[in-house]
């Protein structure tokens, strides 16, 4: 939508990109505040749903690939209201969300070789 569209990122970089997430369309930005080709980059949200979050992108040589490894650390809005629902759905939400994406991305790589 906005930001980098096309390409690979580089730090310093934006992109606000749609998402729907419990029925939400949400516009959400984040940029790139640490990259290490072709190790890792790091990426923080400007603006979307979350009062924080952080996502570091790893990616470790393996014989006959390539491991990825998604961490990320985030904070909800809301206060009390907002770990209450990290504790009853939220963050098992992120995890699979994360799970599907990965799962998503190997499908699209591996069609690619």
């Amino acid at each position: 939508m906005a930001g980098v569209t096309q390409g690979l990122l580089e730090e310093g970089d934006t992109v606000t990109w749609e998402a729907t997430h419990f029925g939400i369309k949400q516009r959400l930005t984040a940029k790139v505040i640490h990259m290490d080709k072709p190790k890792e980059f790091v990426d923080i949200m400007l603006k979307g749903a979350f009062h924080s979050f952080t996502h570091k992108h790893q990616f470790i040589e393996e014989s006959g690939g390539t491991i990825m490894i998604d961490t990320f650390e985030y904070k909800s809005p809301f206060g009390l209201i907002g770990w209450i629902a990290d504790k009853l759905f939220l963050e098992k939400y992120m995890r699979n969300f994360i799970i599907s994406r990965a799962r998503e991305l190997k499908s699209i790589a591996e069609k690619q070789n």
